[in-house]
């Protein structure tokens, strides 16, 4: 590739060529942020009479509908207009499913054709997306298709379902609110208290439970399971390893943690409830942790062994192509896979009759460690700028820290007690778990260069 010094002015590609699928992804998340945050500030009718809403509120809370996390500095039910709710609720779903997404759907229907940029920037790479199964294209269209159903069906059955409680009128606004905040992973509540008044309402949590594991499995698995559903009579199409490994991982991440939260919340956060609700909300627990913020318990009158856990589950996150945040499920049953595999002694990591690329396997070593590093500097930041005035010690900075670059929404109280130095910290790491890893996979899954013609000497470093 020549210099762009080498090439005549009038043949240089324009700034917006330039621009790598990474950096157009970063690049739209802070233009939401900043239109987010102004709006918040500035548009008439947001706020209720007598709010005033700060500078550093206003972009704290634009960052996390932007970003999908759901931690909040001001109370969502008091602080704002239904106006402003709407607001936010268009920053989520635009965060969500991503304003080149959107864009790449607007130049499809029009009749245009999408550059191969765009489309990387909206669905992936080809690797990713499985290029030579899935068209680009049909994709894209699907990504917004699946979330207006899943929102639809979740919003419909949220208000007949309240329409006893609220009313016909009442109940039509926290039910699409709550769909929409549910499918897109976000944890955004109409309600001060985000779900805890109904935590013995089994239907209610059964349904945000259904939205939000929708929207953590990922498009392309969703994409998958459609393609394998219209071909089921033919049996011509076979779900990739891809979607096998998402979704084994998913229930197993579903199904073993919730009995050991049982087992240490019993007598705790779950101690007034009846049987079969404590069993109800621990399942709910364990699919909220999965990058969703609601809560129907108070997380800092738990036990330290389940918030720990809690921070573990936290750390996984959705899955790839999903409205949720996170490692994702895929690079942790990748590390699993490639450790069983140097366990059993292969020199190829395989899994169900399949071998995975060492740049795959390189690429969820990279994001693990990226994302530990960045989790850790988090936690070391929180612990000396909230050394003061942090309730539950240090386990809650490290539940705040993982939380948020995980956009999953919890915390143990910390959140509206945050020091400004503080809250810059947690809107940073808000954005890099947004943007961070999804740019990073971007930019590992490009194709290395031609190797030179020489290399250095290999050199053995001992390991152990």
């Amino acid at each position: 590739m020549r210099p762009l010094w080498d090439i005549p002015v009038g043949q240089r590609p324009s700034w917006w060529q330039r621009r790598t699928p990474p950096q157009m992804l970063a690049g739209s998340f802070i233009v939401l942020i900043v239109i987010g945050t102004i709006g918040l500030k500035y548009l008439p009718g947001i706020c209720y009479e007598g709010v005033h809403l700060s500078w550093l509120d206003a972009w704290f809370t634009a960052t996390s509908a932007v970003c999908t996390t759901g931690l909040i500095v001001v109370d969502t039910a008091t602080t704002f207009t239904p106006l402003g709710q709407a607001w936010l609720l268009l920053l989520i779903q635009s965060g969500g499913i991503g304003i080149l997404t959107f864009t790449t759907l607007v130049i499809t229907a029009l009749g245009g054709r999408p550059s191969l940029r765009q489309e990387i920037s909206a669905v992936g790479t080809p690797q990713d997306i499985g290029f030579h199964r899935i068209n680009a294209r049909q994709l894209t269209r699907h990504i917004v298709l699946f979330t207006f159903v899943f929102e639809g069906i979740g919003a419909t059955l949220l208000y007949l379902h309240w329409v006893p409680k609220f009313g016909w009128e009442g109940a039509a606004w926290p039910a699409v609110f709550h769909a929409i905040s549910a499918f897109c992973n976000a944890g955004f509540s109409t309600f001060s208290d985000s779900l805890m008044s109904f935590r013995e309402d089994i239907l209610t949590l059964m349904i945000v439970c259904a939205l939000v594991i929708s929207g953590g499995l990922g498009f392309l698995t969703w994409e998958e399971l459609y393609l394998y559903w219209r071909r089921r009579s033919t049996h011509r199409f076979t779900l990739s390893l891809h979607s096998r490994l998402v979704l084994t991982t998913t229930v197993a991440l579903l199904i073993l943690p919730t009995p050991v939260l049982i087992w240490l919340e019993w007598d705790t956060t779950l101690r007034e409830l009846p049987q079969v609700d404590k069993c109800v909300n621990a399942f709910f627990i364990c699919v909220n942790t999965r990058t969703c913020g609601f809560n129907t318990v108070d997380h800092g009158q738990g036990s330290d062994a389940a918030n720990f856990l809690l921070i573990l589950l936290m750390s996984v996150g959705g899955s790839p192509g999903s409205m949720a945040g996170g490692m994702k499920t895929t690079t942790l049953a990748l590390l699993l896979v490639l450790a069983w595999s140097r366990f059993r002694g292969w020199e190829v990591a395989s899994v169900w009759g399949r071998s995975l690329r060492k740049q795959t396997t390189d690429r969820a070593i990279g994001l693990f460690v990226i994302g530990f590093i960045a989790v850790t500097c988090g936690i070391l930041l929180l612990s000396i700028t909230e050394a003061h005035g942090s309730p539950n010690g240090f386990l809650s900075r490290m539940f705040e820290a993982v939380s948020a670059f995980n956009l999953v929404g919890l915390s143990m109280g910390l959140t509206p007690h945050l020091s400004p130095a503080g809250r810059c910290v947690v809107i940073g790491l808000m954005y890099l778990g947004r943007v961070g890893p999804l740019a990073m996979a971007a930019a590992l899954a490009v194709q290395a260069r031609l190797p030179g013609k020489f290399r250095y000497a290999y050199e053995e470093v001992a390991v152990g």
